[in-house]
């Protein structure tokens, strides 16, 4: 893939790494079931599943030729179409920007819910030096999956669990019950984490009342 993004990554002096892995779903806005794989190396790589190239068609091993090697079947181009395009918009709006957008966000957040004594948060307040754009919080007395279910009736986008992350959650101390965690993206505003707020203290009254 021949993009801004991609040329970026590959030329970056800082990307001292021999080959550079990521989802295309999550930071890069694209289409899920779709990523990147680079590499900075010239380390030969052999195939994981074969067959189906059209480029070479009557043997049964992948052919020397690249990309097809490691082509087996139909590619998914409406994916892959699709992730050329959300890495050119992140590459227009500036990568920075959108990381600092992201960031005030949920240092917002936090800072509002560390005033709300039955929100349980995890971390100290979220720097960039040190954090990635993400808050992990729970209610007390409530499970992180009915905080997400009651949440999911105001139409607020949650992750509750492990979030596949299980010795994180070991060493907050979460292991049993998760966290809900809250990932807001360039098109979230602060009104979105206002509203966000005001649905964890309408959950907070009704569990008072009961």
């Amino acid at each position: 893939m021949n993009t801004p993004l991609y040329n970026a990554l590959v030329n970056h002096k800082r990307l001292n790494r021999s080959s550079f892995h990521t989802p295309g779903h999550k930071g890069l806005y694209g289409p899920m079931g779709t990523g990147m794989l680079i590499f900075n190396t010239d380390i030969p790589l052999d195939t994981i599943i074969e067959g189906g190239t059209g480029s070479n068609s009557y043997s049964l091993e992948q052919p020397e030729i690249l990309p097809d090697r490691f082509e087996s079947g139909t590619q998914n181009l409406p994916g892959i179409v699709g992730l050329k395009a959300s890495t050119e918009f992140i590459m227009r709006r500036g990568v920075n920007n959108i990381a600092n957008s992201e960031m005030r966000l949920i240092q917002y957040l936090y800072d509002r819910f560390s005033k709300i004594k039955e929100v349980k948060l995890y971390t100290d307040r979220p720097e960039s030096e040190h954090y990635v754009p993400l808050l992990s919080f729970n209610i007390d007395g409530m499970d992180s999956e009915t905080i997400s279910a009651m949440l999911d009736k105001y139409g607020i986008a949650v992750r509750a669990g492990l979030h596949c992350a299980p010795l994180a959650h070991e060493f907050f101390g979460t292991i049993d019950g998760g966290a809900v965690r809250v990932s807001p993206s360039m098109f979230t505003t602060r009104n979105d984490m206002d509203y966000l707020v005001n649905a964890i203290l309408k959950i907070i009254h009704n569990l008072r009342k009961h």
